[in-house]
């Protein structure tokens, strides 16, 4: 669907309401699994604008069900309400004149907003859906929230939607393939000791040393057009300088976006803890703290469909190739049950997932009609 002078004309009135609204909702904290203060101001929003039957669910994503009632030909419009930064008290923002800047600006807030200002425009001018339209502000989709949102859509709506397009990111490419991961944490647990009486006694930092040592020996799998990695994320232990460490932790993940090669670095997991735990030394608790799913068997038809319909409106606004690139999103859950999903991305931003991030503002008007133009394309 072409966008309508009237569609450009509202996007070009709205911009300081939308770039108002990115101000305000930026610096609303939001981890993941503590969205509560994002999750009351966007329903707030919804509905002061007229929007009928938003609700919470039990993950904490915001729903907004357009069309939906006995349908099975459902369309899930997407984007996250959660950051990856902890705070719970108002987050730090600043702008000038070419850009703003917030942690978690650019993932994900600017292009929920967008997502939002589109629905204004649906609401405002009574537009009716083509068919099932479910509008999702998600929860949990950083790190070890673990799609927890998008998993919950799909549960509560089993059998019922048809496609998926989560925005999520830059405009200068697209997320089509899905990078599973599996995340683990892993407790050592030694005798430990006084450092000089008891010198000699097993200690849990080397314990856990010793395995970091021998996962970083790993040769990941070599697969044409597969990427896959791993890394040790955190590492905690020991009580004081003079003592055995009785207890150490750390954080370890592998990803990839080709199953095979994820079967391959899960083996070659266990069997470097079994070798640790083999010499006796410890004790090794393994807890699966995160999996994400690689793509399913999904109908590469309406799949390239989807993406060719979302990089052509991407480019035709942007004036930039968009390309097809493998990625983590809320995508992952659709595709690992087979049914097509994409991620699209609506602006420039650069400094993700620190405190320096930061969206440029002229991108946002580019971005704007790239989320009003795939999205209005579902309405008459």
């Amino acid at each position: 669907m072409k966008l309508t002078q009237d569609v450009i004309n509202y996007l070009n009135e709205s911009k300081e309401e939308r770039n108002e609204l990115l101000r305000t909702l930026c610096q609303i904290p939001a981890p993941s699994g503590k969205e509560e203060k994002r999750v009351e101001f966007v329903k707030a929003w919804l509905e002061n604008i007229g929007a009928k039957g938003v609700y919470v669910d039990s993950a904490k994503n915001v729903i907004y069900p357009v069309n939906c009632d006995g349908r099975d030909d459902i369309t899930v419009f997407m984007a996250h309400t959660d950051v990856v930064f902890p705070d719970l008290t108002p987050l730090p923002f600043s702008e000038d004149e070419e850009k703003m800047y917030a942690p978690g600006i650019g993932d994900d807030t600017a292009c929920l907003v967008l997502l939002l200002m589109t629905i204004k425009y649906i609401v405002k001018n009574g537009l009716k859906a083509k068919n099932g339209i479910l509008f999702v502000a998600n929860s949990c989709e950083e790190g070890l929230g673990n799609l927890k949102g998008v998993r919950q859509i799909f549960k509560d709506y089993s059998g019922r939607i048809k496609e998926l397009v989560t925005f999520d990111g830059g405009y200068k490419h697209i997320v089509d393939r899905c990078v599973g991961s599996h995340r683990y944490e892993l407790t050592f647990t030694t005798i430990g000791g006084h450092s000089f009486g008891a010198f000699g006694n097993p200690n849990a930092i080397a314990l856990m040393s010793e395995l970091i040592t021998n996962l970083y020996k790993c040769q990941v799998p070599q697969k044409e057009n597969c990427k896959t990695t791993y890394n040790v994320g955190i590492v905690q232990g020991g009580t004081s300088v003079n003592t055995i460490a009785q207890s150490a932790k750390m954080l370890y993940e592998y990803r990839s976006d080709d199953k095979e090669c994820m079967a391959y670095m899960e083996n070659f997991f266990k069997a470097e803890v079994q070798k640790i735990r083999a010499q006796n030394k410890g004790e090794i608790e393994v807890k699966l703290i995160g999996d994400r799913p690689c793509g399913g068997e999904v109908d590469m038809d309406k799949l390239n469909a989807l993406c060719e319909k979302v990089i052509s409106i991407s480019q035709k606004h942007s004036g930039l190739d968009c390309a097809r690139e493998s990625g983590s999103t809320d995508a992952n859950i659709p595709q690992s049950l087979g049914i097509p999903a994409v991620c699209a991305g609506t602006h420039i931003s650069g400094g993700t997932h620190t405190r320096e991030e930061w969206v440029e503002k002229a991108s946002l008007d580019i971005g704007s009609k790239i989320n009003a133009e795939i999205v209005l394309d579902y309405f008459d």
